[in-house]
């Protein structure tokens, strides 16, 4: 009997962490084949503005398909069109393969909220699940509570561990916008993602005015970032006004600074080795800490910002020696804008528009007290920004 997997997503792009997972689960459970399945739309999710067509995401996945031979691409949901719900495709795959055994692969989060979905319970009669897990503790304790009462219900389920694969669609989707992360991507498919200038590969950001450039940046950032980035790019503002800096230079480093945020730890150091980026010892220990720097190399390079620009984006979290005003300002600005709420910061703000020096030295303090009490190592930059600033008083 065949032991067909169904894999499906909107594969906007697929990556190696598609291929990967699918390769995985046929190998654990022994499937025939994996069926890749193209959603022509999410049901929880619209379509944005210059996304790849249906049809250019089915042609991705076959690319990325390419020269894996237990992986084969479905047209089954894009030639239907319309919202893409899986009993509809199980249904039809059904009709296709009478006499095969049917798996649904899933992620884990999707997992979760499967007997939420439509006709769930059509699903588990004519299909099995299979959860692919990256084998963290707490979410394969997620997974086992979830199971509970899909098993209940007659669901045979699954698990099955597949190592990390450190990138998501989004993420690649960043990473191509900066102008890298073709490592993430399977066979020809970069190739056909510049040669049809998707995932804004073709795209001229360079000194961009400020009512183009927000627009660009909020795409750019997590959601739950804007109001943050917003915030300290009027403070910048508010603080240039108040200090002599050059306001244009202030909002567009304040809108810039975090501009690489979204990006984890391992994806940090990606952006870091494609633009040729020597780092020490404590940025390798802790890729986490980068985005400061890898937001300036990407104000620089993609955005084209003059370096004082550049400089305020570099520094703005862990300071340096002897910063400059504008640095001085981003880097207060980052602490004390309106939405940062924790002790000692309404102190901050206050000394911010009287001694902004000493407001940026009692940021400084504050953090190395905080990281200190969490048992977590200072950076040597910020260290040495405090001792400078306390050897060279105003």
């Amino acid at each position: 009997m065949e032991h067909i997997g169904i894999f499906g997503g909107s594969f906007n792009p697929p990556h190696i962490g598609h291929i990967r997972a699918a390769e995985c689960a046929a190998r654990q459970l022994g499937l025939t084949k994996v069926l890749l399945v193209p959603a022509y739309q999410v049901p929880h999710k619209e379509p944005a503005a210059g996304d790849p067509t249906p049809a250019q995401r089915l042609e991705m996945t076959r690319l990325a398909a390419e020269n894996h031979p237990l992986l084969e691409v479905s047209d089954v949901e894009i030639r239907r069109s319309g919202r893409s719900y899986t009993w509809d495709t199980v249904r039809a795959l059904r009709e296709q393969y009478p006499g095969a055994k049917l798996t649904v692969l899933l992620g884990s989060d999707m997992f979760r909220g499967f007997g939420q979905w439509i006709n769930a319970d059509k699903i588990m009669g004519e299909a099995s699940l299979a959860v692919v897990s990256r084998g963290e503790k707490r979410e394969e304790q997620a997974i086992a509570q979830a199971a509970v009462p899909l098993r209940a219900a007659g669901a045979e389920v699954t698990v099955v561990p597949n190592p990390v694969t450190e990138v998501s669609s989004t993420q690649v989707r960043r990473l191509l916008a900066f102008g890298c992360g073709d490592e993430f991507l399977p066979g020809a498919l970069a190739a056909y993602i510049r040669q049809n200038q998707l995932y804004d590969t073709a795209a001229n950001w360079k000194q961009l005015p400020m009512e183009q450039l927000e627009p660009v940046v909020v795409r750019l950032l997590n959601p739950n970032r804007v109001r943050h980035v917003l915030g300290c790019r009027d403070t910048c503002v508010a603080l240039a006004e108040t200090w002599g800096a050059d306001v244009t230079d202030a909002a567009r480093a304040g809108l810039l600074h975090d501009i690489t945020k979204a990006l984890d730890g391992p994806l940090q150091l990606t952006l870091c080795r494609a633009y040729g980026k020597i780092l020490d010892d404590f940025s390798m220990k802790y890729p986490k800490t980068l985005h400061a720097l890898t937001g300036s190399l990407v104000a620089r390079r993609i955005f084209g910002e003059n370096e004082q620009v550049v400089s305020a984006i570099c520094s703005h979290t862990t300071g340096k020696p002897n910063m400059n005003l504008l640095e001085t300002i981003v880097y207060v600005a980052d602490y004390m804008e309106p939405n940062r709420d924790f002790p000692g910061v309404d102190r901050l703000r206050a000394l911010a528009w009287s001694d902004l020096r000493g407001a940026l030295k009692l940021g400084l303090e504050m953090t190395l007290e905080h990281l200190k009490n969490q048992g977590c190592e200072v950076s040597p930059e910020s260290a040495a920004a405090l001792a400078w600033l306390n050897l060279n008083p105003a």
